[in-house]
């Protein structure tokens, strides 16, 4: 039975998560909620079922797949706080090829974290995964962080290949001129390079979600990500 609920909590959650991927869906769900209550809808939903899966993944049957040592626990205490400062640029900023992203406003000229990489929430995701896979493993939580950072990594060619189709590999070439799906590869080839600093005020979000994130942990989680 707890193996039942890990699998319908799982399926409810993934099944959720093809909404922003379908345009047709998410435009209108747009139109009739706007572009606020959407967000506000998706994203209610989009928690309550990851706190239903995570709490699902924890009372299923444990099956222990590899030890937890002290350092896997630093490493993912370092890499959370990079996962929310990409996280924190990455949702609603102009980016027409990432679904967490507006598709307005985007300049081909001037990215911004566009640059750095055309999917920084779904990388985000993948270090998400990648970290909390490391330090949790028992079966149903590798299955958990593994099945994240797999539909992660698949979800990137996908969502760019839905919008290849939809606007032209022309088109598609022009927008993404200074950009690149791989982290920094657009930098380093010399076809980008930052412009203006970072905003303050996302930079201020992230460091208060971190904290509200890590101090909130063991309370709403049950467990303290404390090294």
């Amino acid at each position: 039975m707890d193996w039942l609920e890990f699998a319908l909590a799982g399926l409810a959650f993934l099944s959720t998560h093809l909404i922003p991927a379908n345009p047709r869906i998410k435009g209108l769900l747009v139109a009739t909620l706007g572009r606020a209550g959407y967000g506000i809808a998706f994203g209610g939903l989009a928690l309550g079922l990851l706190y239903w899966l995570i709490g699902a993944a924890a009372r299923a049957p444990y099956v222990e797949l590899w030890p937890q040592e002290i350092w896997m626990r630093w490493v993912t205490n370092i890499v959370m706080p990079v996962v929310i400062l990409i996280s924190s640029y990455a949702i609603a900023c102009p980016n027409p090829f990432a679904f967490e992203g507006r598709s307005t406003g985007f300049d081909p000229a001037r990215p911004g974290i566009v640059g750095i990489t055309r999917q920084p929430f779904l990388w985000a995701l993948v270090l998400w995964a990648s970290a909390h896979l490391l330090v949790n493993g028992d079966l149903a939580h590798a299955i958990l962080f593994g099945v994240f950072l797999l539909f992660s990594l698949i979800g990137m060619r996908a969502m760019e290949k839905r919008l290849i189709r939809r606007i032209g590999a022309g088109e598609f070439g022009r927008l993404a001129t200074h950009t690149s799906l791989i982290p920094f590869a657009a930098f380093l080839s010399g076809r980008w390079r930052p412009q203006g600093r970072p905003s303050w005020l996302r930079l201020g979000i992230a460091v208060f979600a971190w904290a509200a994130i890590f101090h909130l942990h063991e309370l709403v989680i049950g467990l303290s990500p404390a090294p």
